[in-house]
């Protein structure tokens, strides 16, 4: 397994380094490549959104986020904790993809694209503490996603 912690200011231009360090811990741990960009899209939108969001009002660089990754073959997992308002994303409705696309909507797709992309997004926080998201994508997704929906 391979696990990197860093911590970045709330700044959109440490990005680019974060989408640098996913690829190689996907890549040290043994997790296939072929999910690496995918898995990068989606920690960028949860960043983005913590940036955008928790950080509202916040001065760029002012705060700061946590950032841990693992990786083995058989997982990669992420855990972003910021000190921001509290969001919980139960509260946002399933987005019908075809219908924000036809209304023009560009923005608002970051839940609905970690939803799609990992296999577990899970979120909590302490009240004026932190708040922790999780999310994790498994090698064999696709048996895992049936096996939940059957209940096996």
């Amino acid at each position: 397994m391979v696990r990197r912690e860093m911590v970045i200011p709330n700044d959109t231009a440490c990005l680019r380094l974060v989408r640098r360090t996913v690829a190689e811990v996907i890549a040290a741990g043994g997790f296939p490549r072929k999910d690496a960009n995918l898995i990068a899209l989606s920690v960028d939108e949860a960043l983005a959104n913590i940036m955008e969001h928790a950080y509202a009002g916040c001065a760029r660089g002012e705060k700061e986020i946590e950032i841990i990754l693992e990786a083995d073959p058989e997982r990669f997992e992420v855990v972003l904790y910021d000190s921001g308002r509290e969001f919980d994303p139960s509260s946002v409705p399933e987005v019908n993809i075809e219908e924000h696309v036809r209304a023009g909507r560009k923005n608002g797709l970051g839940l609905f694209l970690m939803r799609q992309i990992m296999d577990e997004v899970n979120y909590s926080f302490q009240h004026n503490v932190r708040n922790r998201l999780q999310m994790i994508k498994f090698v064999d997704s696709g048996r895992r996603r049936a096996k939940r929906k059957t209940g096996e």
